[in-house]
């Protein structure tokens, strides 16, 4: 067993882990990083990246599949498309691979140490390493200990994850085989983004929601353009509907009913396969946290506004400490640890954090919705902008949705922003440093935006609520 002294110990190589030891080592901290799986961590490599690749790839599938049975206005026509899904894949492991050796190469460039292996805490400055067979490698003694372990798919006592019938995020994100039919429970956004996948794909597919409609974190007016797509898409929505176990006999499939009744008649779905997708929580077991008997919110780490823990120089990002579950939290608040152990002046304040639910179409929400800003107290102008009035829109044959921007009735300051719509994502660098930087309705309204793209629906939803929306 080899014993190591070092200033940083980072629990964890995803997105707030590697980026606190890069941080760290810019700065000229001693760092070491410990990573069980694959560097990138969930995010990477069993999450955020290779779902993205995925509903790329589906969705040229889907369009060039309705260019063959539909024909286009384009004046595109195919002949009936095939999909080499090994191929597909191979593709999405490629982009992961090359991400996830990029983290590794920016790490050796700033001399972070990285070990394989599972961590087990021992205190607040001792921890082993673990190997797969269970023999400890190293003890590493360190100054600061940052613990960031990420999260974990919930399981359902009910259908418990067997990895085949019953499966996470994960497995649904590489199966050798796509199923003739798959059931989602959970109708938030992870199991709607990989559902409307598997729908692009040619897989029949039925969702159970227990609330009244899907993606409720959401406010409604945003999901409607969502259920309408997934609607056209044919995909089976079982709202207000909670799945009380796994269905009766040799099928394959779940027992559902009206949530809440519990003296309802239960409904019998089969499916191939079911993608339990209801939520992530902390990953708090494992590696002997609780020996260091931290003061905890619920299942997450509590922490402050520096992402201090109750212990002196334990740290705490990301998932483990609780919602929003976010890659971009986390990396902020690493780089933000990184900063406060060199010695700089931080707090983790930020005005806003976006959420971006790459569904069909794309949601994107920064800020206070107008429900939540009047229960904020605020009087509030709040206007939209449809994508049908957008040219670049036009040009992308996607013009449904809009921008919608809230702000404050007497002074015109931005509270928040939302969109749904194709593409929207990319808009919420826009949303956020509007925030950010305490912006006014007049600043974006009066900031000449680029021509023909989607960023101008950002200037004319600004103007609209000013009164004088140019284009629609």
């Amino acid at each position: 067993m080899q014993t190591i002294h070092t200033q940083l110990l980072v629990l964890g190589g995803g997105p707030g882990g590697y980026i606190a030891a890069i941080r760290a080592g810019q700065l000229g901290l001693q760092t070491t990083l410990i990573e069980g799986a694959a560097l990138g961590g969930t995010c990477l490599n069993i999450g955020c990246i290779p779902s993205k690749a995925l509903i790329h790839a589906a969705g040229e599938f889907a369009r060039v599949q309705a260019y063959a049975e539909q024909g286009s206005d384009l004046g595109i026509s195919l002949q009936q498309p095939a999909l080499d899904w090994t191929k597909t894949l191979a593709w999405k492991d490629g982009i992961v691979k090359q991400l996830t050796s990029g983290v590794g190469a920016l790490l050796k460039r700033q001399k972070v140490q990285v070990i394989e292996g599972w961590a087990q805490i021992i205190d607040g400055k001792t921890v082993e390493v673990r190997d797969a067979a269970g023999s400890t490698t190293h003890r590493i003694q360190c100054e600061h200990l940052l613990l960031a372990n990420g999260s974990v798919p919930i399981a359902l006592p009910i259908l418990p994850f067997d990895g085949k019938t019953t499966i996470s995020s994960t497995e649904a994100l590489s199966p050798r085989q796509l199923p003739n039919k798959l059931i989602v429970v959970g109708g938030g956004y992870i199991g709607l983004e990989l559902g409307i996948v598997y729908r692009k794909l040619g897989v029949q597919v039925a969702v159970v929601e227990a609330a009244e409609r899907i993606l409720p974190a959401y406010d409604a007016e945003l999901t409607k353009p969502v259920h309408t797509r997934l609607e056209k898409l044919g995909i089976e929505l079982y709202l207000k509907h909670q799945v009380v176990g796994p269905a009766k006999g040799k099928a394959t499939g779940v027992e559902i009913r009206p949530a809440g009744d519990e003296n309802a008649k239960t409904t019998t779905l089969k499916a191939d396969q079911i993608l339990v997708a209801v939520g992530r929580k902390p990953r708090t077991e494992g590696f002997q946290l609780e020996s260091l008997q931290l003061t905890m919110k619920g299942r997450a780490v509590l922490v402050d506004d520096q992402c201090k823990t109750s212990m002196k120089n334990v740290w705490a990002i990301g998932d483990i400490t609780g919602e929003p579950m976010l890659a971009h939290r986390a990396m902020a608040q690493g780089e933000m640890v990184a900063e406060i152990i060199s010695g700089k002046k931080r707090h983790f304040q930020p005005q806003q954090i976006p959420a971006v639910c790459f569904t069909d179409p794309e949601i994107v929400s920064v800020g206070l919705s107008p429900a939540e800003a009047k229960a904020a107290g605020h009087e509030v102008l709040s206007a939209q902008f449809p994508f049908a009035a957008n040219g670049r829109a036009m040009t992308l044959e996607d013009t449904g949705g809009f921008i919608r921007v809230v702000a404050r009735k007497d002074n015109h300051r931005i509270l928040g922003w939302q969109a749904v719509g194709g593409h929207v994502a990319e808009l919420a660098a826009a949303f956020s440093q509007s925030l950010e930087m305490g912006a006014y309705l007049e600043d974006v309204a009066h900031t000449i935006h680029a021509h023909p793209t989607l960023g101008e629906a950002i200037q004319e939803t600004a103007l609209r609520a000013l009164g004088h929306a140019l284009h629609v």
